[in-house]
């Protein structure tokens, strides 16, 4: 346990406890801090016969570690998961925001609304460095160099597999011929930009003396970042720690190149893993927001970047996130995408900051922490001191907005605060849950093709249930009157009437944003078509309302999800 300093921690741990509650600032709702606020406090007679910790936890000695976030591109592969460029552009923005320091905006070959993105999102961002992903052919490097050209910072990022599974099998190309690719692929993309990053996909299951030669291949060629991705979860943290230090140590010029860490979560150890190879020496960790991703996703950014925050004493390192937009994030991503996160799910989860034990709300009425290692204020959730209600106007609902962490568009401000009137006016108490709830729809339906205007449904124990909609599509009003074994059956034929589609409904779900009889409805749809699959999510006040809303969510999906294409595995 050398290299995490664990030992040490447990032997100044009463010290550390005695010293915050003696000298620090901590108040009612405040956690215990890391040891680089407390390490300089403790003087040399007291520190036992541990490491000396004052230097090692000092925010000089921590190194950076670089966030690189892929929720625009491996999120999106997440089946169900689907963007449009709008709402790609929205994710770009809060991501750069909040300090991420590479955002890989898309795969530019896959489609042109692919393309589209990448571009536009390297047009608008300043501050971080915009990537794309190509495989080892020239044509994918070109598109996506192309895609790139305006980005104050760009970076092509080019990957070939080189596990002897994958190169038989998925590839049909023998080593030397991959070995080949790997070379002349980085070349050609070092001749078109200076930030090159190389991966070698299905890496922790790739032959270590092979990884050796394409890695250094690789760095002389002009990567200038290495990723050795756990492709399929299957690596535990122990194997990622050797695997990282074995390479960087045996490869002659490892010292050119950043090493990163790409894992997935097959296994629920692509947090730990990350972490891992990060004490391998891995500078760069690839995660996406709410660990959105193929199969079981990848590591989630927010747990990674708090799991840095809140460990210093065990992890020396930092990164440049600014933590208190992760909430923010959180909700925009599983508004956009129709994936709503688990109640206890990490750092994000509803549950997250919630203590029902007895034993827990008692130690936490004492002190704060005693249960919590990080304040909710930490991540962007903030106390609300506003309670609104129907006669709260237009300025107390943004200032409440903002007070909860959302800054809105003038367009998706008038949506919101429309439906808020209608709320308030048919429900007691406005929770801080609902106008979460709204706020996530605005964001979630703007700029669609399709747009709910009206519903009225006929429901009930005498036949026929019906449902009379209105919906505008791509600008035009229609209208129709459909039945259906009961009123969300009929519905949804409505829907089908006005926009016909050979989409199956695969879920239906509805839950309750708060407690009691007049709370919102919160309904997830899926739909599936030729193999890909679409999520859609929205909330009302009346089921019916929101079923209807959340379907046309879904279809809107699937219209963007239509026009993308899943590349094969090379192109020459």
């Amino acid at each position: 346990m050398n290299g995490f300093g664990f030992s040490a921690f447990a032997r100044t741990l009463p010290e550390r406890v005695d010293l915050w509650l003696k000298h620090g600032n901590h108040g009612e709702n405040s956690a215990m801090p890391p040891v680089s606020e407390w390490a300089g406090r403790i003087s040399p007679s007291t520190r036992g016969k541990g490491p000396d910790m004052t230097a090692a936890a000092s925010p000089n000695a921590r190194e950076r570690v670089i966030i690189f976030d892929t929720t625009l591109r491996d999120g999106e592969q997440s089946p169900g998961a689907s963007m449009n460029l709008e709402e790609k552009l929205k994710i770009a923005s809060v991501l750069e925001g909040m300090g991420v320091d590479v955002i890989e905006a898309g795969f530019p070959i896959a489609s042109n609304g692919d393309f589209e993105a990448v571009n536009e999102i390297a047009k608008r961002v300043v501050n971080s460095t915009v990537c794309g992903l190509s495989r080892a052919g020239k044509k994918d490097i070109d598109r996506a160099w192309e895609a790139l050209k305006p980005a104050k910072r760009a970076r092509i990022h080019t990957f070939i597999s080189t596990s002897p599974l994958h190169m038989k099998f998925k590839l049909q190309m023998e080593p030397e011929a991959v070995h080949q690719a790997v070379i002349d692929s980085v070349s050609h993309a070092r001749n078109l930009c200076d930030d090159v990053e190389w991966s070698c996909e299905d890496g922790t299951r790739s032959d270590r003396d092979f990884l050796c030669r394409v890695i250094e291949s690789a760095i002389k060629a002009g990567a200038t970042t290495i990723n050795v991705p756990d492709t399929v979860g299957y690596t535990v943290p122990e194997e990622y720690t050797a695997l990282m230090h074995f390479l960087i140590e045996n490869i002659p010029n490892s010292d050119k190149a950043r090493f990163s860490a790409h894992c997935h979560n097959d296994l629920g150890l692509a947090v730990a893993n990350s972490l891992a190879a990060v004490m391998g020496g891995a500078r760069q960790i690839e995660c996406t927001i709410n660990g959105l991703g193929e199969r079981a996703g990848n590591a989630a950014l927010e747990e990674i970047v708090m799991a840095l925050r809140t460990r210093p004493d065990a992890m020396q390192f930092e990164t440049g996130i600014k933590t208190t937009d992760i909430m923010k994030a959180s909700r925009l991503v599983s508004a956009v995408t129709g994936f709503v996160v688990q109640p206890n799910k990490a750092i994000v989860g509803a549950n997250a900051f919630a203590h029902e034990s007895g034993i827990h709300q008692d130690g936490m009425l004492k002190h704060a922490g005693t249960y919590e290692i990080m304040t909710p204020e930490s991540v962007g959730l903030n106390r609300s001191t506003l309670v609104m209600g129907k006669h709260s106007g237009r300025h107390a609902f943004r200032k409440k907005l903002e007070e909860l962490g959302f800054h809105l568009a003038e367009n998706q401000l008038n949506d919101a605060f429309g439906r808020f009137k209608d709320l308030a006016d048919r429900k007691k108490e406005v929770f801080d849950e609902d106008l979460v709830a709204l706020v996530d729809d605005a964001v979630a339906h703007d700029s669609h093709r399709i747009r709910f205007v009206s519903l009225q449904v006929v429901a009930g124990s005498k036949e026929p249930q019906s449902a009379e909609l209105e919906l505008e599509i791509d600008g035009a009003v229609k209208a129709v009157k459909a039945t259906g074994n009961g009123p969300v059956d009929a519905t949804f034929n409505a829907i089908n009437a006005l926009f016909p589609h050979q989409a199956n409904l695969q879920l239906y779900q509805v839950h309750a944003v708060t407690q009691g009889t007049d709370a919102q409805a919160e309904v997830t749809v899926r739909l599936e078509e030729g193999g890909k699959t679409v999520n859609g999510q929205a909330s009302d006040a009346d089921t019916l309302v929101a079923s209807c809303r959340a379907y046309v969510h879904a279809l809107n999906k699937l219209l963007v999800k239509r026009e993308k294409t899943a590349p094969a595995a090379l192109s020459a």
